[in-house]
């Protein structure tokens, strides 16, 4: 979630938090073997991630879930290098709903989120892995009578030289799982990676390729209904009354189901249900917030930026910081939906002693938990069957659908699936609320910066999701990249706690903190630039002494779009940095804006350091994708809020973009040796304030609010 980790004075750095808390998480490295003792025929755990048959792929248990971000690709590659086994000899499985053994070391759950995967995870799957190997070696040198450093492990076997004996894995699996675990492994230095660095091809795409991969919609126990759901439009509303005369005349509706803010239709199958859900003839209560309008929110969000603030960051002094002229901006963030291709979905069984969840979720342990909270059953009786997501972007990140599910299914004989209209989930969503940042930039004789205020006006996420990266009042996430990357000798910034409407979910989305801070920051420094009558990329060069993998992936990218050299007529180039999730990069968009006003974004330049690559063609699917989706809110993202309930519904009406629309993308990679960053959500932030700069370039017009008015430009 792009969390800038603060605690005590609110100015620990991320990289110390993530070295503490991997000290802290070390327990869950070398996790309990939970079947140790197993029979011949059943395969043996060295560990909580890894299981090896007697014959077959190794089964590596990967913590995180596979969303389409290539963690499946990631993690197994950090076990299979230290296992020493192929990628072609393994195959990767979720992780069961169990946050004692599978909570991710940063984020102390049960979560993937974040960009934090493989930062968190990659000494502890590569210390599993390298635990595994030496307790099958260990295993192979007692049955030979030998010293087991007379043997090696290479490609899923033991091999001891000297007599050219070897054993596969498979056939020493049982004896290793009953021999001591070995402590303080070492690990394998970078210049002996097999894996680890090289592209590869990822091993989630046949199975999706072929059909023969399962998502949450795929799931079908036996007997298994299908329910379409109608939850009430107004935030905080509750079901009024509910006529269903009509849903229950439609042939193969079995059931509806009334909860106190929305109706199910449980059917034989979907096509009967959603007939089913049409022919409901519903009343509901609208609550406090039928009145409700965008208008009124966006004035409640001005008042709190009129009002009190906490303070974040507080370097120097701004107050006494003078000089030349001021840059003097307010940056306006919409509401914004997730949009994941997977509708919400999720299929339970209760029983009067047990509870079934088939589901694809970010959340295993907390998907448990609320199933458990609503049936009163211990959790312990809660099995959650955890799925491919088909998107995440953290909508899957919140269980407000689980826990649907399961008080629809509390009603229903037997399993059943529960989805959500495209509407509904639009609707219904944990959306990126409002946001507001008023930036001031005080330059100093030469037009440089002398002093940064930057208050941000938003919900406090971590508050509700995860407190420990809420502290005094301050929420981490919401003002990471708050304070920029840049050289600035007096900073300041506030905080203003404003939240959502009461019934309005507010959650995570791509990019998190940083997508509401860059616009105003690299905004902001693009206006300074301007003022002080210097070149945009010569202004951050000067600004970023002190940060050479910002500045490296900066010359970089400036040099791969050719900035300085001529575009053309109505043509311009915008330069975004961003420094977050623990890596660096630099976006330069190309953009053409006709006489109309008419906006084609032609080319868009990345160029990111990350430490060290796991698998070089993931992060370049990564980056790609996280410039697509941040593209897509920059153009169209924005939802409106009448009668107390969202208006948009659908791609109609909250696109997304189109293939056709989609500019060329250039993603350049620098290599580095340092501990990985995460890249799931790098591409995304920079990608807003990019196309706003170039505009300017073109226009000479500021924008600042998304997503763009093309209507502004006409005329330019």
């Amino acid at each position: 979630m792009g969390i800038l980790a603060r605690a005590g004075d609110l100015r620990l750095s991320r990289r110390s938090f993530v070295v503490s808390a991997l000290f802290a998480g070390g327990s869950l490295i070398i996790a309990p073997r939970l079947i140790g003792t197993a029979q011949a025929a059943e395969a043996a755990e060295l560990n909580a991630f890894i299981r090896i048959p007697p014959a077959g792929p190794i089964e590596l248990v990967i913590a995180s879930v596979e969303m389409g971000q290539g963690v499946y690709m990631g993690l197994s590659t950090l076990l299979a290098e230290e296992l020493e086994v192929g990628l072609d000899q393994i195959v990767a499985v979720p992780a069961p709903a169990n946050p004692a053994l599978y909570s991710h070391p940063v984020l102390r759950d049960q979560i993937t989120g974040g960009s934090v995967s493989i930062r968190g995870f990659w000494e502890p799957m590569r210390k599993a892995g390298a635990t595994g190997r030496l307790m099958l070696v260990a295993a192979a040198a007692d049955r030979w009578g030998v010293p087991a450093a007379s043997c090696r492990a290479e490609s899923g076997e033991v091999i001891h030289a000297a007599s050219g004996r070897r054993l596969a894995y498979g056939e020493l699996a049982q004896k290793a799982a009953g021999m001591p675990v070995p402590q303080d492994v070492p690990l394998k230095p970078a210049s002996a990676f097999r894996l680890i660095g090289k592209p590869a091809r990822r091993i989630d795409t046949p199975a999706k390729v072929d059909g023969t991969a399962r998502f949450g919609l795929d799931a079908r126990p036996p007997g298994v209904a299908f329910a379409a759901i109608s939850i009430c439009p107004t935030f905080g509303g509750t079901l009024g009354s509910v006529d269903d005369a009509e849903a229950l005349k439609v042939r193969g509706v079995r059931k509806v189901v009334r909860l106190s803010d929305a109706v199910a239709v449980v059917a034989d199958h979907t096509g009967a249900a959603r007939k089913g859900l049409a022919a409901l003839r519903i009343d509901w209560d609208r609550g406090a917030n039928a009145s409700l309008t965008t208008q009124e929110l966006e004035r409640r969000a001005d008042a709190a930026m009129a009002g009190d603030a906490l303070v974040a960051v507080n370097e120097g002094d701004v107050e006494a910081a003078t000089g030349g002229p001021v840059v003097e901006a307010v940056y306006r963030m919409p509401i914004l939906p997730h949009t994941t291709m997977e509708p919400m979905n999720c299929t339970v069984h209760v029983r009067p002693d047990s509870c079934d969840v088939w589901v694809g979720t970010q959340v295993a342990g907390r998907a448990r938990q609320t199933a458990a909270e609503v049936t009163g059953l211990p959790v312990e009786k809660v099995i959650v069957h955890n799925h491919l997501l088909g998107g995440g972007f953290g909508r899957r990140l919140d269980h407000d659908g689980v826990t649907m599910a399961v008080r629809v299914a509390q009603q229903v004989e037997g399993p059943v699936q529960v989805v959500w209209s495209r509407e509904e989930d639009v609707r219904h969503d944990s959306y990126r609320y409002l946001n507001l940042s008023r930036i001031d930039i005080r330059l100093g004789p030469d037009g440089m910066p002398v002093a940064l205020r930057h208050r941000v006006v938003g919900p406090a996420i971590m508050a509700r999701f995860l407190p420990i990266f809420f502290k005094d009042g301050v929420d981490f996430d919401i003002i990471d990249a708050a304070e920029s990357p840049y050289r600035i000798p007096n900073k300041r910034v506030e905080f203003a706690r404003h939240e959502a409407p009461e019934g309005m979910l507010t959650g995570n989305w791509r990019g998190v903190g940083p997508t509401r801070n860059a616009p105003a920051i690299e905004g902001g420094i693009d206006e300074a630039a301007h003022l002080a009558g210097i070149d945009p990329v010569e202004y951050r060069r000067r600004l970023l002494s002190g940060n050479p993998r910002l500045l490296a992936a900066l010359e970089l990218a400036a040099g791969k779009a050719g900035w300085g050299g001529d575009l053309g007529p109505r043509r311009g180039r915008g330069v975004a940095l961003m420094a977050a999730f623990g890596s660096f990069a630099a976006t330069i968009a190309h953009v053409h804006v006709g006489p109309d006003g008419a906006l084609k974004v032609e080319r868009i330049v990345c160029a990111v350091d990350c430490g060290q690559a796991v698998n070089p063609e993931v992060l370049h699917q990564q980056v790609e994708s996280g410039i697509v989706y941040g593209l897509s809110a920059a153009l169209y993202g924005r939802l409106t809020i009448e009668q107390g309930a969202v208006v948009e519904s659908n791609f109609d009406d909250q696109p997304v973009l189109r293939i056709n629309e989609c500019p060329e993308i250039e993603v350049h990679v620098i290599e580095s040796g340092e501990a990985p960053g995460g890249i799931g959500e790098l591409g995304t932030p920079g990608v807003a304030p990019a196309l706003m700069n170039a505009i300017f370039a073109v226009t000479g017009k500021r924008l600042r609010a998304l997503p763009i008015d093309t209507a502004e430009l006409s005329g330019s």
